[in-house]
């Protein structure tokens, strides 16, 4: 059976790639604005961060706050949100660093749109967009699924998770 992956998430114990069910909008406005604690994603695959096994299950519940970065992979020629997110040309993005901390300390490095992640910005409210994240604090070589998070041109992290902020815009 071939399953098509548009759904990514990392938790701080799993890589959980599938489809989530009944989308309705994008991704990150769609985690944004749920209602819900869990959020259901069909077909899915969790690989174990620490041991990389597999687990495969037609449906998973994934709690929101368990999300710290979430990816929706997307057609780029035919998507138009898509190419007005990659048009970061004249919009101001500060370079940052953030911290998760739990059973795995994850940074990740990239641009946001300044205040994104704080509590009172007017766009957002838990999730907000990085782009060109770089993953650091955990091993990624010689597993394809997880390499997949060297290569995302953005992601979508969860604000109420971060544990620390470097802003190097002051």
């Amino acid at each position: 059976m071939l399953t098509i992956v548009s759904d990514l998430f990392l938790t701080d114990a799993f890589l959980i790639k599938g489809q989530v069910e009944n989308k309705y909008a994008r991704l990150s406005q769609m985690l944004d604005e749920y209602q819900r604690y869990f959020i259901k994603v069909r077909d899915a695959t969790l690989i174990d961060l620490n041991s990389r096994e597999r687990i495969q299950t037609p449906l998973v519940h994934v709690n929101l706050s368990e999300i710290l970065v979430a990816h929706e992979f997307l057609d780029s020629t035919t998507d138009t949100r898509l190419a007005q997110m990659a048009q970061t040309e004249g919009v101001k993005q500060n370079r940052v660093r953030v911290f998760y901390t739990g059973n795995l300390n994850v940074e990740i490095a990239g641009n946001v749109r300044p205040g994104s992640y704080e509590a009172d910005d007017k766009r957002t409210r838990r999730f907000f967009v990085m782009t060109d994240p770089e993953v650091r604090g955990m091993n990624l070589d010689g597993d394809r699924d997880l390499e997949t998070l060297k290569r995302l041109d953005w992601g979508i992290l969860n604000k109420t998770r971060l544990s620390y902020i470097y802003d190097f815009s002051g």
